[in-house]
């Protein structure tokens, strides 16, 4: 029934080719949209990872307003290891951002968001 929402036409190209994953990629993209009021929202193909991310600018309110961060949603169901974060997949089909958001959404469409960055990163203070 997702495909009578609003906002599935802006994700129906990526949600009709990875349809595993459409749930998670639904979830989240409204989080950020609606919830969350993130701007410039694109959905983008990640062909070598068969699956959905979103990418967008936090509202003009946050302190990191003008970046552009990067989403990957995936279900808590689903089994990912490190290794398929590393270099070959999601950073390098992102082209090669220096963190990400791991968006991991449970069955009662709760979201909880991971930071991820390539390497050993010093956490800020």
């Amino acid at each position: 029934m997702l495909e009578i929402h609003p906002s599935y036409p802006a994700l129906a190209s990526v949600a009709e080719k990875y349809p595993t994953h459409r749930g998670s990629l639904f979830q989240t993209y409204n989080d950020i949209l609606l919830a969350q009021q993130w701007r410039d929202v694109q959905v983008i193909d990640l062909g070598k990872c068969k699956r959905g991310a979103l990418q967008g600018r936090r509202p003009r309110t946050a302190a990191d307003a003008d970046l552009l961060l990067h989403i990957v949603p995936c279900s808590l169901a689903e089994s990912i290891s490190l290794a398929w974060y590393d270099a070959e997949y999601v950073f390098a089909a992102l082209v090669n951002p220096p963190s990400i958001y791991l968006a991991v959404v449970s069955d009662d469409s709760s979201i909880v968001y991971y930071k991820l960055s390539s390497g050993i990163v010093k956490p800020s203070i």
